[in-house]
């Protein structure tokens, strides 16, 4: 039997060989069950008794520096493994259950960014977001649900922004995800002192050009984006929001004032990460074939800018409820009709939005 170590070990390089985004670990009351998230749909990884599964989980929060006596209270983590040959970025979360805590691992790889003309699958999406680069000022949100690459498209970004540009560019960040070369990385740590507050006054200090903040999730934040912005510096961020008109809206319920958004809001993407027809499989691909394709998965963007954003603000103020501008159900349903992904793809998107 492997030792509790060797067993995480494992564990996540099953993960990472199958190209999962998550591990699920889920108590029930006879025993523990394993899954991997592939492409959407969960996959199960075997079952453990309780209190081997007990041990597993201890493990994985000592390694993220958790508190492992804690087991009444959700707490989140993160940390580092090195698994094949690269490290791999792992983000924890616990909740507690009748039965044991469950735990769910997010793998965040650290791999080579993409470059941004490969993030969209139509050219003309990430021509517009090298553009909006290089304004010298700014807002500009990625929005969209968790596991639709937003992350990714904001790395690449800023990868850009630093190889081609030649930005300074700083971020302000709640757990760092991805450790990048590309900019000055601030961890977030409450506990330590740094706030989003105290961070973004310390990163003006060091002349950026760029300012990174790695989500906007409260009102504090929202208000230092804005702030930010107004400084004078282009700040890119993201925020869980369904579309564009979502994001600004979430922005004034934060309690940012309206005209202080409107000066700063430069553009607005809303991103999903859609499944790439496969040409072997008529169905459903396997596991084995998720894993072996080289490129399997795209995003397209629904970019608000200009025009388009005038349009957001005079729905917003009642002056034209008719937005008029292509919508991610229509930029989905063309990628269907160019026969990129199946139709399938347009169904499993077009309800949730």
């Amino acid at each position: 039997m492997l030792s509790i170590d060797h067993l995480a070990d494992k564990v996540v390089s099953e993960a990472v060989s199958f190209k999962a985004s998550d591990i699920h670990i889920v108590p029930s009351r006879k025993e523990t069950h394993l899954y991997y998230r592939i492409h959407n749909r969960l996959f199960p990884g075997g079952s453990y008794q309780k209190e081997r599964a007990e041990r597993l989980v201890s493990h994985f929060k000592f390694m993220a520096g958790m508190d492992i006596g804690e087991k009444r209270r959700p707490q989140s983590g993160a940390l580092t493994m090195f698994i094949s040959k690269k490290w791999i970025g792992l983000r924890l979360s616990t909740l507690p259950t009748p039965h044991a805590e469950s735990l769910v691992i997010r793998i965040i790889p650290n791999l080579q960014t993409l470059p941004i003309d490969e993030i969209s699958l139509f050219p003309k999406t990430s021509a517009t977001l090298i553009s909006m680069l290089r304004h010298s000022h700014g807002l500009l949100l990625i929005c969209g649900p968790t596991g639709s690459g937003k992350t990714t498209t904001l790395y690449s970004m800023l990868h850009h922004a630093k190889t081609a540009i030649n930005r300074n560019i700083i971020t302000l960040e709640d757990p760092i995800e991805h450790q990048s070369d590309d900019a000055i990385q601030v961890q977030i740590n409450e506990k330590a002192g740094i706030s989003y507050s105290i961070g973004l006054k310390a990163a003006l200090r060091h002349d950026p050009d760029i300012i990174m903040i790695g989500e906007i999730r409260d009102a504090e934040t929202a208000r230092i984006a804005v702030r930010a912005a107004l400084t004078g510096h282009l700040i890119l961020s993201t925020m869980h929001a369904k579309d564009g008109i979502g994001a600004v809206r979430r922005l004034l319920e934060f309690g940012v004032d309206q005209e202080e958004v409107k000066q700063t809001l430069l553009a607005v993407t809303s991103q999903r990460l859609l499944e790439l027809d496969c040409p072997y499989c008529e169905g459903d691909c396997s596991p084995y074939c998720l894993m072996t394709r080289d490129r399997d998965r795209v995003s397209v963007h629904e970019l608000i800018y200009g025009t388009e954003l005038a349009k957001i603000w005079d729905s917003i103020e009642g002056k034209n409820p008719d937005l008029g501008y292509k919508d991610l159900p229509a930029i989905i349903g063309r990628a269907v009709a160019y026969g990129f992904v199946r139709e399938k793809e347009y169904e499993r998107w077009v309800h949730e939005i």
